[in-house]
């Protein structure tokens, strides 16, 4: 950095060199309605600016780092995959219904806007898919990062009597992506609501 800043999950600086200062920000960085709004939804997150001349260095739970560059688009991501962004990039937040409620995030995600670059954090090196008209993508609750474009999202069941009586395939609920745009997934899954079914 030459003098300019970065927002950062609280605590995640691991090392640095040169001239650095940290303050905390309250509301995931967007003051006091942004506090009020992540308490209000469950989408938590503790923000720190960093800023300063050197080269700061962030990592949480030996994630891979995923580096995403916005040029004006919107980012939704989920707020424990969210490392840091330029501290130019706004957040907020945005209802997901079902689908957040599957992942055991809630019913509400983060959003990234502006332009920028914004480090995304998976258990594995992220996946990029593409999504395209008359090509929709389907993508594992538990694997699901974020995504970006113009994509509307839905969540399927594929839950059946035959789940129930212990005959699953582990395979029960799913996120369909139609439109344009692009899906971040890790190779790995997290716990979900749907768990084994």
């Amino acid at each position: 950095m030459s003098g300019d800043a970065v927002k950062a999950k609280n605590g995640s600086m691991v090392a640095y060199d040169g001239q650095m200062a940290f303050k905390k920000m309250s509301g995931g960085g967007e003051g006091v309605r942004g506090m009020v709004t992540r308490r209000l939804t469950g989408e938590q997150m503790t923000v720190m600016e960093v800023k300063g001349h050197g080269t700061c260095y962030f990592a949480d739970r030996a994630s891979d780092i995923n580096l995403v560059q916005l040029n004006g688009e919107t980012l939704h991501v989920e707020a424990s995959n969210l490392l840091c962004t330029d501290a130019g990039l706004r957040t907020g937040t945005s209802f997901t219904g079902l689908r957040g409620a599957s992942q055991g995030n809630g019913l509400f995600t983060t959003t990234v806007e502006g332009t920028g670059q914004a480090a995304l954090m998976s258990a594995g090196q992220a996946v990029v898919l593409r999504v395209s008209q008359g090509m929709p993508l389907q993508v594992d609750p538990g694997a699901y990062i974020a995504h970006q474009g113009n994509l509307r999202q839905n969540f399927q069941s594929g839950v059946s009597f035959r789940t129930f009586m212990g005959e699953g395939s582990g395979e029960a609920f799913q996120i369909r992506f139609e439109g344009d745009g692009l899906v971040y997934v890790q190779p790995s899954e997290r716990n979900t609501i749907g768990g084994d079914v």
